[in-house]
């Protein structure tokens, strides 16, 4: 079993919580009910984006933030635990100094060789990654969505 909050696998042994970041697990002995699939933000209408004009980062999960919406402008954006980044993710999974997005036409996420790394898609990355609209990106305990 792979954690929700930071995908860290888990031993074999039968656990409430995970042994890395201590979020709590899904029950493995309850059926499956649903398979995750691409992320979107639409609203009630169905509408993408709930408006959202791009390009932006979406918390999904993780810190409290879920929901909360970062605007990027273009140039490059500072990602990290340090609260002079231009995102600041307040917590120890996120190194002072994570990441960096360059927006741009493309926009690209480039991992700082941050201690727990950065995934797009839960792979992690290695150098720069390009982003496309609906990418998700997890950072620490955050998992964040690109909105082109």
């Amino acid at each position: 079993m792979y954690c929700p909050e930071c995908g860290f696998h888990q031993s074999d042994a039968v656990h409430t919580y995970c042994e890395k970041c201590g979020a709590l697990l899904p029950d493995a002995s309850a059926p499956a009910s649903q398979t995750t699939g691409p992320f979107s933000l639409s609203d009630a209408e169905g509408h993408g984006h709930h408006g959202i004009d791009g390009p932006a980062l979406a918390v999904r999960t993780g810190g409290g933030i879920s929901g909360e919406v970062f605007h990027l402008s273009s140039g490059q954006i500072t990602i990290g635990r340090d609260p002079k980044s231009a995102i600041f993710l307040d917590d120890v999974t996120v190194s002072r100094h994570h990441a960096t997005l360059t927006v741009g036409a493309p926009t690209v996420l480039t991992d700082l060789g941050s201690l727990n790394g950065t995934y797009v898609n839960r792979r992690r990355i290695e150098g720069d990654e390009e982003l496309i609209d609906g990418d998700e990106l997890q950072i620490g305990k955050f998992r964040l969505v690109f909105i082109a």
